[in-house]
């Protein structure tokens, strides 16, 4: 059993009826969600609703994030664009897993067109369940960070 988390989720209107399945999913197990959007299936851009999982994960309002669309790739570059995301595309348990427990993954991306909701709720599960492994992996997501700074810094100094 998973301690119940805070946690933040959006979608596009593509991963719309995914999402409002895992908040009352995630809701049910005792979680506490705050949903940013999409509110239909009406056409839309993920770009802004990503990044504000993301802003919300990064700024400690919400412990993890979930992003949903079509392919989850889009939702997954948005949500990575936000200082401090380390958002993962997991479309299967084993990477679900390998993303925290190896990344210490903080967002989670899933694609509504390719996973079905029996495998989505799994991939939540998985990855609300598996912690940082730490160890040899710290130093490699102290890398990425590393390399985040280094990019904001260069690209302020372009400007």
């Amino acid at each position: 059993m998973t301690a119940a988390l805070h946690i933040a989720i959006g979608a596009d209107h593509a991963g719309y009826s995914l999402k409002q399945h895992l908040i009352a999913f995630l809701r049910t197990a005792g979680h506490t969600v705050d949903d940013l959007g999409t509110h239909s299936t009406e056409s839309c851009d993920y770009p802004p609703i990503c990044a504000a999982v993301g802003r919300a994960v990064r700024d400690g309002k919400a412990e993890l994030g979930i992003v949903l669309g079509g392919s989850g790739q889009g939702e997954q570059l948005a949500a990575n664009k936000v200082m401090g995301v380390r958002a993962a595309l997991c479309n299967c348990l084993y990477t679900a897993r390998m993303a925290r427990e190896h990344n210490n993954a903080n967002v989670l991306s899933m694609g509504a067109r390719v996973v079905g909701i029996g495998l989505a709720e799994e991939i939540v599960q998985t990855f609300l369940a598996t912690a940082f492994e730490g160890g040899r992996h710290e130093r490699r997501v102290a890398q990425l960070g590393d390399i985040e700074r280094e990019e904001a810094n260069n690209f302020g100094a372009q400007k």
